[in-house]
């Protein structure tokens, strides 16, 4: 058997690394955006908005990496759509956030129904990488589905801790750009977080790796325009294209 590749030398003096799920383990940020995407659009025909959701640049601003509720209020608000909060239990709609929140859950069960989320083959290399070196993994996400995702994509055995969305909503824990999230993935690894880093992909993430105090934050940037220089802005210390990159001795800042 071949050794590993070597770690790029910001990750060698971190003891674990927390991975965001959703656009850095998996392909599953398009489903997310597609979802977005089908709950927004009754509502911004409603308003007679001009602009519809663009599953790029808005799903990059406003929702990714964070909660249903956060991500929903956050670009309504942003086109100027007032919406009352609503309930938890409102059904998919468009007359609060909490019904286009139900609305995009119920179209993301859809999608995935239809065949889930690849796993990013560079994100697996340097998964196995890590764990060949000693250093610990742990996965979040904000949504509720990501365990599932990871176990159907056969990644689940590559982490020893994984917090998700049913679990920030079971511990009552604020969303990002709050590090709430990274920082209960710390502690169950029982490691402070300035001896990890964070591997994220959207910009509250990386914002959220920055406020919660850990020693690396990698910023992932698959292309979108302008998104590595808005990584950077955020507080990322490497933006790379694909975590893969860190398997190359020279990523550097």
């Amino acid at each position: 058997m071949s050794a590993a590749p070597p770690l790029a030398a910001c990750l060698r003096p971190v003891r674990a690394v927390v991975f965001d799920t959703d656009g850095v383990l998996l392909d599953s940020a398009g489903l997310h955006a597609a979802a977005w995407q089908q709950a927004f659009a009754p509502c911004l025909v409603a308003a007679g908005a001009a602009r519809p959701f663009d599953p790029v640049a808005d799903y990059l601003r406003y929702v990714d990496g964070r909660s249903r509720l956060d991500g929903a209020a956050a670009f309504l608000a942003s086109r100027g759509l007032a919406l009352p909060p609503g309930a938890p239990d409102d059904p998919p709609g468009t007359g609060t956030v909490a019904a286009v929140a139900a609305r995009k859950e119920e179209a993301f069960t859809a999608l995935l129904r239809e065949g889930g989320a690849a796993p990013w083959p560079g994100s697996v290399r340097l998964l196995h990488a890590l764990r060949a070196a000693g250093v610990r993994c742990a996965a979040v996400s904000a949504s509720r589905h990501a365990t599932e995702l990871l176990s159907r994509a056969g990644l689940l055995g590559l982490f020893e801790v994984v917090v998700d969305g049913r679990e920030a909503a079971r511990l009552g824990l604020p969303g990002k750009p709050d590090p709430a999230l990274f920082a209960e993935a710390a502690r169950r690894l029982a490691l402070p977080p300035r001896e990890a880093a964070v591997v994220e992909d959207a910009e509250a993430g990386v914002a959220a790796g920055r406020r919660g105090g850990f020693a690396l934050v990698v910023g992932v940037d698959r292309g979108a325009p302008g998104h590595a220089a808005a990584l950077r802005r955020r507080g990322a210390d490497v933006v790379v294209n694909d975590p893969g990159d860190l398997l190359e001795p020279g990523a550097a800042p």
